[in-house]
């Protein structure tokens, strides 16, 4: 018979794991219950929610930690620096008000869509992915825990339990567009996060910049990056060339043509840029 598990404790959901790693993890739900459809009274399900170390948004003098329970919503409604407002940003854009309350952030992440509002913000920002299994815990950069579509660096009896980024320096802004059909409840055509840092000149000093929808795992820009060292606002229209796009793959789809990502990404990158140095 199928089962449905509610553990109380990280070390509880961890034995369940080691005895069936089949199980699903269930928090917010949000992309659970659609994935599995009528499936679901035949899916061993595990639900995480009455595990409290894995509640809340905590933001230190060092980093941010977004618990594997802490919903879209807890993470708009922070004070947080201007660092961060990519990824409010990006929570505004997750499905509706309504999935926003009940889907988590690392819901998300773990969902390992394409398309992840969360994981582009979150890349940007170099964040790192706390995981627990039957060896202790440990940490891996976002960058290498999604490896494709539906896909994460995962081993057997392993869940996630936060996603923890480094605070960037005072000063640091960032920003996060999106395009897609409609304004609201929509799958992203394409889109775009950028965290710059500036010297007192107003010259960048650090950015960082990722691309989603337009490859099976959202990128980095790492020739742009470096080439964005050293200027400022009025030359980042100049500064965009084309082999800075080259590592991307879109796809056509019922979304949009590949084509037509191609030649929305960088003037999603300039404005976002551009957002973040106005900030």
């Amino acid at each position: 018979m199928p089962a449905f598990l509610r553990p109380a404790t990280l070390q509880e959901a961890l034995a369940h794991l080691a005895q069936a790693p089949e199980l699903r993890i269930l928090a917010g739900g949000t992309d659970v219950y659609p994935t599995l459809g009528d499936q679901v009274a035949r899916v061993a399900l595990m639900d995480i929610t009455g595990i409290e170390a894995l509640q809340g948004v905590t933001l230190s003098d060092s980093s941010l930690r977004i618990g594997a329970l802490a919903t879209w919503t807890e993470v708009q409604r922070m004070g947080l620096p201007p660092a961060f407002a990519a990824l409010q940003q990006a929570g505004r854009e997750v499905g509706s008000p309504q999935v926003q309350n009940s889907g988590t952030v690392v819901g998300n992440i773990c969902n390992a869509s394409p398309a992840a509002d969360g994981t582009v913000a979150l890349l940007a920002m170099d964040a790192m992915v706390e995981i627990a299994g039957p060896q202790g815990t440990r940490e891996m950069p976002l960058a290498d825990f999604v490896t494709g579509v539906r896909q994460v660096a995962l081993q057997a009896g392993e869940f996630v339990t936060a996603v923890l980024v480094k605070r960037p320096a005072t000063g640091a802004k960032s920003a996060f567009l999106k395009l897609g059909a409609r304004r609201y409840l929509v799958i992203s055509i394409a889109m775009v996060a950028a965290l710059i840092e500036c010297d007192a000149q107003g010259r960048i000093n650090r950015a960082a910049i990722a691309v989603g929808a337009c490859s099976p795992v959202a990128q980095r820009l790492p020739g742009l990056e470096k080439r964005l060292i050293g200027l400022g606002k009025a030359d980042i229209k100049g500064a965009l060339r084309p082999e800075d796009f080259a590592g991307l793959a879109p796809i056509g789809d019922v979304r949009a043509e590949a084509a037509y990502r191609s030649a929305s990404v960088p003037v999603l990158v300039r404005r976002a840029i551009t957002r973040a140095l106005e900030a």
